[in-house]
């Protein structure tokens, strides 16, 4: 079962340090996206499994939390602990929330 937070609990989780993905195309995430996320494509997810630590929380974010729904439920059938973020990026920036724009450094 998928465990799904609010952009708050995303909040707490970014000051902590656990890991953020999101899963949007490339040109939604650098149009704006929640700092310090990695970005990994959906389709991608797959290729990437093994580049996720076992038994450390994943917080994935897409615009609405579908995606990354899906994704969250593909990463825990693989053994990651991940955790669906409601509402995605479209709330995160509804909230006021700061947005990185472009590709990280």
């Amino acid at each position: 079962m998928v465990t799904s937070v609010s952009i708050q609990d995303l909040a707490e989780a970014k000051q902590r340090g656990d890991a953020i993905v999101d899963v949007r195309e490339h040109h939604e995430y650098i149009s704006g996206h929640v700092p310090g996320a990695a970005h990994v494509p959906m389709h991608t997810i797959p290729l990437h499994v093994d580049s996720f630590a076992k038994g450390q929380p994943v917080y994935v974010v897409c615009e609405s939390g579908a995606r990354s729904w899906q994704v969250a439920a593909f990463l825990e059938r693989h053994g990651i602990p991940a955790v669906n973020v409601n509402g995605g990026t479209a709330a995160w920036r509804a909230s006021g929330m700061p947005l990185e724009t472009g590709v990280p450094a």
